[in-house]
C-alpha cells in the first residue's frame, strides 16, 4: 500500500508540463535515433547526456527513460522494414517482421510491434512497482553456474529453431563465438585474434557486428540480385490490424512479459535471450506453423512485448542493486552518478521522489509511445516505396556513420565492411545470421561466467551443475537437442499404399 501511495505522488511529479514535454521529446528522439541503423538507445542516451547538465536529476532521468523505450521501438522499425535492427533487442523481430513487409504488411507489423511494446512496458512497469524487492532478492541468489546454463540454453534454442539445418545453425553460432573472442583475455591480458592491431584490443563492438551482418550484408545481397531481379517498390498495406491479426497477437502480447521481465531483472544480458526464447515459444505454440519464416505476425508481437518488458526488468536491477545489465542501463547509471546519486538498496529510501517520479514517467512515456507511433506506422512503412538502390545506399551511409560514431576509429569502418562481406557470404551459402549475433553478444559473458563457476569449484566440472536451477536448465537443453530423435522413434509409420489388383 505504501508503494501505491508513493506511485501516486510520483504521478504528481511526472505529469507536470515540463516533465510531460521532456518525456515526449525523449520518446520521439529515441524512436528517431533507434530507426537509424547502428545508433541504438544506449548511444542516444550517451550523446544526450551532456545536453541535460542544466536539468534537475528527475527531469533528466525522465527524458532518458523516454529515449530508452523510444529507442527500443525505433530499433524494431528498421528490423521490420529493412531487415536492419537498430539495436540488438530488435534482432529477432527481423525474422518475421521483414517477411511481413515484403508481403506488403509492413504497417501491420509496425502496429503489432507498437502495441506489443505498450503491453510489455505496461505489464513490466507494474512489475517494477509490485515485484522489485522480490526480483532483487532472486537476482542476488543466482550464481555463475546458473548464468552460464541460461546462456547455453539460448545458444541451443536459437540454433535448433533457425536455419535449414542444425549443422548450419551451429556453424553460424561458431562464427559469432569466434568474433566474440577478438580482443584481450579478461583474466590473463593475452591478445586473441587481434592480428597485432591495437585497435582490436578492446574487441569488436556488438553494434558494429550487428550492423555489418544485417545492414551491410543485406545491402550487398540485394545489390547482387538487383541486376537479375529489379523488384518493384513493396506496397505498404493498410495501417491497422484486422480481427484475425488481433486474435493471433493478443496472447503473444500477454505472454511476452512473463518471459521478458524476469530475464531483464536478473543480470543475464538484457533483452537478447528472452526475445529469442519468446520467438521459440511462439513458434511452438502457433497454429499457423506454415507461415513461420514467411511472415508470422506472432513472431513480431511476442518478441516485441518481451523486449519492452525486459527493459522494465532491467530498471529493477539498476535501481535496486545499482547493477546495469545492458549498455543503456550502464549509461543511465552514469547519469545517476553525475548527479551524485548512487542506485542501490537505499535509493528508494534516500531519493523516493526521484525514483517514483521516474517509475510514473514510464507509464506516461509508454502511453505517449503508442499514441505517437501508431499513427506514424504507415509513415515509417512508406520507406519501402523508396527505390531499392537509393534505399540501400542510404542504409550503407547511416550504417557507416553509426559504426564510426561508436569510437571514432577508421578501423571500425574496415571491420564493419569485412563483417558485411561475411554476412553476404552467409546469405549466399544459407547460414542463418541470428546465431552468429547471439554468439557475439553472449559469448564473452558465457566465457566469464563459466570461468567464475570453475574457479569457485577449483577447476571441477561439477561446478557448472551444482545448483538445482542449472540442472533444470541443462535438462531442458538436453530435451531440445534430443527432441528430433525422440520424435523419429515415437512417430507412427505411415500406412503403405495398397497396390492395385490387376
Amino acid at each position: 500500500m505504501d508503494s501505491l501511495t508513493q506511485l501516486i505522488d510520483g504521478f504528481g511529479t511526472a505529469l507536470t508540463p515540463l516533465h510531460l514535454l521532456l518525456a515526449a521529446i525523449g520518446v520521439l528522439l529515441g524512436t528517431f535515433i533507434g530507426v537509424l541503423p547502428g545508433i541504438g538507445p544506449a548511444m542516444a542516451v550517451a550523446l544526450l547526456l551532456p545536453v541535460t547538465y542544466g536539468l534537475d536529476p528527475t527531469a533528466a532521468l525522465i527524458m532518458f527513460a523516454g529515449i530508452y523505450y523510444g529507442g527500443m521501438f525505433g530499433g524494431s522499425t528498421t528490423s521490420i522494414l529493412l531487415n536492419t535492427p537498430g539495436e540488438t533487442a530488435a534482432v529477432v523481430t527481423a525474422i518475421e517482421g521483414n517477411q511481413m513487409a515484403k508481403r506488403g504488411r509492413g504497417a501491420q507489423a509496425l502496429a503489432a510491434a507498437a502495441i506489443g511494446h505498450f503491453a510489455g512496458a505496461m505489464i513490466g512497469t507494474i512489475g517494477i512497482v509490485l515485484l522489485a524487492p522480490v526480483i532483487a532478492s532472486l537476482a542476488v541468489d543466482i550464481g555463475a553456474p546458473d548464468y552460464f546454463a541460461i546462456m547455453v540454453l539460448a545458444f541451443i534454442a536459437v540454433t535448433s529453431v533457425l536455419g535449414r539445418s542444425r549443422v548450419r545453425g551451429f556453424a553460424s553460432l561458431l562464427i559469432g563465438l569466434t568474433i566474440g573472442l577478438v580482443g584481450l583475455d579478461p583474466q590473463s591480458g593475452q591478445s586473441r585474434l587481434t592480428f597485432g592491431s591495437l585497435q582490436l584490443a578492446d574487441g569488436i563492438d556488438v553494434v558494429i557486428v550487428a550492423v555489418g551482418l544485417f545492414a551491410v550484408g543485406e545491402s550487398l545481397w540485394i545489390a547482387s540480385r538487383l541486376r537479375h531481379n529489379l523488384d518493384e517498390p513493396i506496397p505498404v498495406g493498410r495501417p491497422w490490424l484486422s480481427r484475425s491479426d488481433l486474435r493471433r497477437t493478443w496472447k503473444p502480447w500477454l505472454r511476452g512479459p512473463l518471459i521478458g521481465f524476469p530475464f531483464g531483472a536478473i543480470p543475464a544480458g538484457g533483452a537478447e535471450i528472452p526475445t529469442f526464447l519468446s520467438y521459440v515459444a511462439e513458434r511452438r505454440l502457433s497454429k499457423h506453423k506454415d507461415e513461420w519464416g514467411k511472415g508470422a505476425i506472432e513472431g513480431v508481437a511476442g518478441p516485441e512485448s518481451t523486449a519492452s518488458a525486459s527493459a522494465s526488468g532491467t530498471l529493477v536491477t539498476m535501481l535496486s542493486l545499482g547493477l546495469p545489465t545492458t549498455a543503456t542501463a550502464a549509461v543511465m547509471l552514469a547519469a545517476f552518478q553525475q548527479y551524485g546519486i548512487q542506485p542501490g538498496p537505499l535509493l528508494f529510501e534516500r531519493e523516493p521522489g526521484l525514483v517514483w517520479g521516474l517509475i510514473a514517467s514510464l507509464f506516461v512515456g509508454t502511453v505517449l509511445l503508442l499514441a505517437l507511433n501508431l499513427p506514424l506506422a504507415p509513415v515509417w512503412a512508406k520507406l519501402l516505396k523508396v527505390p531499392r538502390p537509393y534505399l540501400y545506399a542510404g542504409i550503407l551511409f547511416f550504417a557507416s556513420v553509426g559504426a564510426y560514431a561508436v569510437s571514432g576509429q577508421v578501423m571500425d569502418l574496415i571491420v564493419l565492411y569485412v563483417i558485411g562481406v561475411l554476412g553476404f557470404a552467409m546469405r549466399r551459402y544459407g547460414l542463418p545470421v541470428l546465431p552468429a549475433i547471439i554468439g557475439v553478444i553472449l559469448g564473452p559473458a558465457a566465457e566469464l561466467q563459466m570461468r567464475r563457476a570453475l574457479q569457485i569449484s577449483d577447476g571441477s566440472l561439477t561446478g557448472l551443475v551444482n545448483t538445482a536451477f542449472s540442472v533444470t536448465v541443462y535438462v531442458i537443453v538436453l530435451l531440445i537437442l534430443c527432441w528430433p530423435l525422440i520424435r523419429r522413434f515415437t512417430r507412427k509409420p505411415e500406412p503403405a499404399e495398397k497396390e492395385p489388383v490387376g
